[in-house]
């Protein structure tokens, strides 16, 4: 049933550009970033609108560079958080598709081969003066072979855990900015920073002294991050 409260909530909720409001955000971007390239807003929105039209190489560039800006001049900000998360469900939509169209292609094939080994056992039988049981063994045998094929293509690339050594301590999801202490421990760089801010100057694991100068980007295992994010597109539904 509802109710006047219900109303107003619902009144309150921000409603979804249309798709002509897109395109006019996507010209008003790509004006705003002639005059600023370096515009984190414009590199933000231009991607948002990109990503509604399901070009996803382009909004995720887009949404990659306003992530990079605005990590450097506030790593710790709300907008640097709203970019990541909205990153991560770009490239996450666009893995889905990939595999969906990846699957829908194995499903076809492997019926395609089912049929030619069909057609082919038809064909030795009839040519055979008598169809023996061996014959009917060896295409059920052919067929679990080929299931066993498709299943284990079907399976590539599936979701599973992501590597501990690529998760951040403190967060459990898997680095975006990863830096490390003396003591050698590497933590998410916002996290830690708030850490330090709201907790105190210490190590959260070894509870050594610790400063925000002594902070060293992991610059090793940014790189395999971003080699496993971009191997598996799944992962960025973990972080």
């Amino acid at each position: 049933m509802e109710t006047p409260s219900s109303r107003n909530n619902a009144s309150a909720l921000p409603l979804m550009p249309t798709q002509r409001e897109w395109t006019k955000v996507e010209e008003d971007c790509r004006k705003a970033l002639e005059l600023d390239s370096n515009s984190v807003k414009a590199h933000y929105m231009l991607g948002l609108a990109l990503i509604e039209r399901q070009e996803f190489a382009g909004g995720i560039k887009q949404l990659h560079k306003a992530f990079d800006l605005g990590r450097g001049r506030n790593p710790v900000g709300c907008m640097v958080e709203e970019i990541w998360q909205t990153l991560a469900k770009a490239k996450y939509m666009e893995w889905e598709l990939s595999w969906s169209n990846h699957a829908w292609r194995l499903q076809n094939l492997k019926e395609a081969c089912e049929r030619a080994l069909a057609e082919y056992h038809f064909l030795d039988n009839s040519l055979a003066e008598d169809a023996s049981k061996d014959a009917a063994d060896d295409h059920s045998e052919q067929l679990e072979l080929l299931n066993e094929v498709f299943c284990k293509a079907a399976q590539a690339d599936m979701p599973t855990q992501v590597p501990d050594y690529l998760c951040c301590k403190i967060t459990l999801d898997i680095f975006r900015d990863p830096v490390i202490t003396p003591s050698g421990v590497t933590y998410e760089r916002a996290v830690l920073l708030e850490h330090l801010k709201q907790v105190g100057k210490f190590d959260p694991v070894t509870r050594e002294p610790l400063e925000q100068h002594q902070l060293v980007p992991n610059l090793a295992l940014k790189e395999a991050v971003q080699a496993y994010l971009n191997e598996h597109g799944w992962a960025y539904n973990s972080s």
